[in-house]
């Protein structure tokens, strides 16, 4: 059994020794998270917008994409598993129902925090319902669509970690690999690097998500339009 004292020095030494096994499974774990991320923006934004345009689909939508929340992420890698067999596929579907919710919820929400005003005034200088949503009311919900994918992007990396458990690659490798061997090195070079990609993308999408409110608070005049011009005898 290895021994319980390791160092720092013992962990950093294991990685240099491995960093090409290590870098795959990074590059692995990240392959997913972005694509399954990918494929949640580019159905959950729509479907997001769906939901602000109909009340019913809204209930609908949400209802369904709650229930995939909620199922623990194990199970429904081993649905997943049943119809689509054991590899990355499984877990990149996996990923992609688990984004969903808080990118289709987040989308919705932001479209409707619209103010009013700012809808008023495009329909004063005679923008249509589609200019108004990609001019108007987009770019002002950009701020909420990005809290979802922050929320959706952690959750992605840690579910990515029992990838192996259905086939798939990436750091959970290594930690199932630790767990097995009882090794803690094997444990920490997986669980570390995991966290830490977990922390950057909450970093990273924050800064941007606020930078996207500052960048609309100074652009707020822009969608501003002038009265429209009164009728005269």
């Amino acid at each position: 059994m290895e021994s319980e004292h390791l160092t720092f020095s013992d962990f950093l030494s294991y990685i240099s020794r491995n960093k090409d096994m290590l870098w795959e499974f990074f590059t692995q774990h990240i392959t997913m998270v972005v694509i399954g991320l990918g494929l949640a923006v580019i159905i959950g934004v729509p479907l997001g917008i769906l939901c602000s345009k109909n009340k019913w689909a809204a209930k609908i939508i949400l209802f369904i994409t709650n229930i995939l929340q909620v199922v623990p992420s194990l199970a429904m890698l081993v649905i997943l598993m049943l119809w689509l067999g054991l590899g990355t596929t499984t877990v990149m579907v996996g990923l992609f129902l688990y984004s969903l919710n808080p990118i289709t919820r987040n989308t919705y929400v932001g479209l409707q925090q619209v103010d009013a005003s700012y809808l008023e005034s495009g329909k004063g200088i005679g923008m249509s319902p589609f200019q108004l949503l990609i001019n108007v009311r987009f770019p002002l919900s950009l701020t909420y669509i990005m809290s979802g994918l922050r929320i959706a992007a952690v959750i992605a990396i840690g579910v990515v970690t029992i990838a192996p458990l259905v086939g798939g690659g990436g750091l959970g490798r290594e930690i199932y690999a630790g767990l097995n061997s009882n090794n803690s090195l094997r444990i920490f070079a997986g669980a570390i690097p995991a966290a830490v990609l977990a922390i950057v993308a909450d970093v990273v999408l924050g800064i941007l998500q606020r930078k996207m409110d500052l960048s609309k608070r100074k652009s707020g005049g822009a969608v501003t339009a002038p009265a429209k011009p009164q009728k005269t005898a």
